[in-house]
């Protein structure tokens, strides 16, 4: 199947070829057969693609400030590089599409195959949405009627959040595709509406259509209008639709709205609202959230957790719905607002229409309407090697988030490997790394990379609810893993793949097994263990990482997604104490600054402190209420007259030995993944060992149990009950 891509870099669009997403159990699986460009939005993408690097970063002034504290914190050249690689990914484009359900996950009971549907999917042959931004297209109304349906929602929010009354004077800011639709809405509602935009062509419409509007641009002044018009007395309010960086409609709107009177700001304009104005008015402010309640709510889009409608009568949905319903009976007609058609094949052209054509309003992307499209859940790229030699290392990789491509990919490719395939559950991700790095071919079914005999290694890098079950099925089909932190989320994964190891341990065919704990791999952590190796007492040792603050509702904190920060990223920084220990832990006690039971894996502002087997003691403290100018990751460590501090894996300075310093951050990444390269070569032992992968994942689950009954956790008690899991 084919998708419509943008590259932020160069401002190409592309048309890509990526293998057919896997439908979630909360999703719904869609042949699209109509989509619409939103010219305001995709035409200030497109400009921003064209854009030098500097007139990005003036269009986006809060991510350079973040930039500049991420070079303080990582350095120089760490930060460009995440920063290209970021302009690098081409981004989905569109949202708003019609088309018919070819598959629904297990949790969805609102739609069946065959059911014509709108969603805010992207242009592309098919598209996965969550149930909750999906709603059926009554029989009446074509597929390119309803491919209105998203955008017209997002003026309808706009509508409900000014709450219009019969008889108001209510300007429009912005005649595109949303302003001349919530011109439409605010008539509906008893309301006289006015329209302001720049360009004749869009001003000429509304007017087609019995509206008043006015041009600046040519000489007519909104101000001396309104003032006439209101008998001086100023508009009831202002909904603004325009897209510009530009603070002028704002500004403009202040001028022209009566006292007490309200602004709702649909589009993306400038935010600096002029105090004297709205001050001395008195003047109320909305910002309209898109389609409405529901909007960036993981629960309402992922889960598929609707609001009740007692509490919520209007979430994006159901607003969804009343647009569709308003074109079922006649109320809504959106062809005088179609001003160009375009087959998919042809979308490129479509978009130099929207970027040279200011007139352009609704252009709409015609697909095929037979079901022809290449259903295939892999796409190859390059010819395959059907003979790989027994001693090279060739790698499957599942998974293709951030941290894959920015730091894992770029690795492997200047490695002495074999790039076979790559998976991940929607297709894009997957099919863009393919095609950056050289594999051979991009999936969606990553069982596949299991039953590739030519594939010997797997890297594993998913959410990591996955990593127990994708590590067990990994060994058991014969491949050496890689798995990104952690190991497992619960005791009872754990408990899986230390069964599984073992009954493969007794039948002699025990590939080899690694867990991606990079910082013991860092030249500063190394050079630190030489120094104090052949110490005769134990390590007194403290880590501070200034984490950062991350939302609450994020997959990380989850239970049953991320397992929370310690388990999730806390086990690295446990797992670099034992190793410069050279011993496991024996017990943890937590504490954190919130106590409540509930919120013992969640907690992300905690002090962990670890007695290790050989006497050493440890204090972790995993901090996210920092500021980000402070290094994330610091280490002091005393022993037998010596002292070090690790400062962010750039220096170390050293009290009673020499010190190491490097030009950039070092945290081990590129080494660990090389080192293991070569480990499976060898017949040596795994880098880590079993054990010690074991006992940093249960300290973790120490920590979590720890807090929960306010209490030190013995390892062993944790072990007891693994043991009898494993039974």
């Amino acid at each position: 199947m084919k998708q419509l891509l943008q590259d932020l870099k160069k401002g190409e669009i592309l048309l890509e070829e990526i293998s057919y997403p896997n439908c979630g159990k909360n999703e719904v699986l869609i042949k699209t057969e109509r989509s619409l460009i939103s010219p305001g939005t995709e035409r200030m993408l497109l400009e921003f693609g064209r854009s030098s690097y500097l007139q990005k970063a003036k269009q986006q002034p809060d991510k350079v400030k973040m930039v500049i504290d991420k070079i303080k914190t990582d350095g120089l050249l760490p930060t460009l590089e995440t920063v290209f690689a970021k302009l690098g990914e081409p981004m989905p484009l569109g949202y708003c599409n019609a088309g018919t359900v070819i598959e629904v996950g297990s949790n969805v009971t609102e739609f069946n195959i065959g059911d014509r549907v709108v969603s805010n999917g992207a242009h592309s042959e098919i598209v996965v949405v969550g149930k909750n931004l999906v709603a059926k297209i009554p029989d009446n109304v074509s597929f390119e009627q309803a491919s209105f349906t998203v955008i017209a929602s997002i003026a309808l929010q706009g509508i409900r959040l000014f709450q219009p009354t019969l008889g108001e004077k209510v300007v429009v800011i912005g005649l595109g595709l949303i302003g001349q639709i919530t011109l439409e809405f605010l008539k509906a509602n008893g309301c006289e509406a006015i329209g302001i935009d720049i360009e004749q062509g869009k001003v000429d419409l509304a007017k087609s259509n019995g509206f008043i509007a006015l041009n600046p641009a040519n000489g007519e002044n909104p101000l001396t209008f309104i003032s006439k018009y209101t008998d001086e007395i100023g508009v009831d309010g202002v909904i603004i639709t325009a897209a510009t960086k530009s603070n002028g409609p704002l500004e403009q709107a202040a001028e022209i709205t009566r006292k007490k009177g309200r602004i709702v700001a649909v589009g993306a304009i400038g935010m600096n609202i002029p105090r004297p104005p709205f001050y001395e008015k008195e003047l109320s402010f909305y910002i309209s959230s898109s389609y409405g309640p529901g909007r960036y709510d993981s629960k309402y889009e992922n889960e598929g957790i609707d609001y009740p409608i007692g509490y919520v009568r209007w979430t994006e949905n159901r607003n969804f719905q009343a647009i569709l319903q308003l074109l079922s009976n006649g109320n809504l007609d959106f062809n005088y607002l179609v001003t160009h058609k375009y087959k998919f094949i042809d979308a490129p052209s479509a978009y130099n229409e929207i970027l040279n054509n200011r007139d352009a309003l609704g252009v709409i992307l015609e697909y095929e309407s037979k079901i022809n499209i290449k259903m295939n859940k892999k796409v190859n790229l390059i010819q395959p090697l059907d003979v790989i030699n027994s001693n090279e290392v060739s790698i499957g990789v599942i998974g293709a988030g951030n941290f894959t491509k920015l730091v894992v990919l770029p690795i492997l490719k200047e490695a002495n490997v074999k790039l076979i395939g790559i998976s991940s559950s929607k297709g894009l991700s997957s099919a863009l790394a393919a095609k950056k790095f050289g594999f051979e071919y991009s999936n969606t079914d990553y069982k596949e990379l299991l039953n590739d005999s030519r594939i010997n290694t797997i890297f594993i890098t998913t959410r990591h609810n996955n990593h127990a079950k994708l590590v067990i099925e990994s060994l058991e089909a014969g491949k050496n893993v890689f798995v990104e932190k952690p190991l497992a989320i619960n005791i009872s994964q754990l408990a899986e793949v230390i069964k599984c190891c073992n009954k493969l341990a007794k039948e002699n065919r025990l590939p080899k097994l690694m867990v991606g704990f990079n910082r013991r791999f860092s030249p500063f952590i190394k050079d630190i263990y030489k120094k104090i190796k052949g110490r005769s007492s134990g390590l007194a040792m403290n880590m501070t990482i200034n984490a950062g603050n991350l939302a609450r509702d994020l997959w990380v904190h989850d239970p049953v997604i991320g397992g929370g920060r310690i388990i999730g990223e806390g086990c690295h920084f446990i797992d670099t104490m034992s190793f410069l220990a050279s011993s496991e832990v024996e017990s943890v006690s937590s504490v954190s600054l919130d106590n409540k039971k509930e919120l013992a894996i969640k907690n992300d502002n905690v002090i962990l402190n670890l007695r290790f087997k050989d006497g050493s003691i440890g204090t972790f403290s995993y901090l996210a209420n920092g500021n980000k100018s402070y290094p994330k990751e610091q280490m002091s460590l005393f022993c037998e007259g010596k002292v070090f501090e690790l400062d962010n894996y750039k220096k170390v300075n050293a009290y009673g030995s020499s010190g190491m310093k490097k030009l950039s951050q070092d945290k081990g990444h590129k080494t660990e993944i090389l080192e293991f390269i070569e480990n499976i070569k060898s017949s040596k032992e795994s880098l880590i060992s079993f054990n010690s992968l074991i006992n940093t994942t249960l300290a973790t689950f120490a920590h979590v149990k720890s807090l929960e009954e306010n209490r030190i956790i013995n390892i062993i008690e944790l072990e007891d009950e693994l043991n009898e899991l494993i039974k």
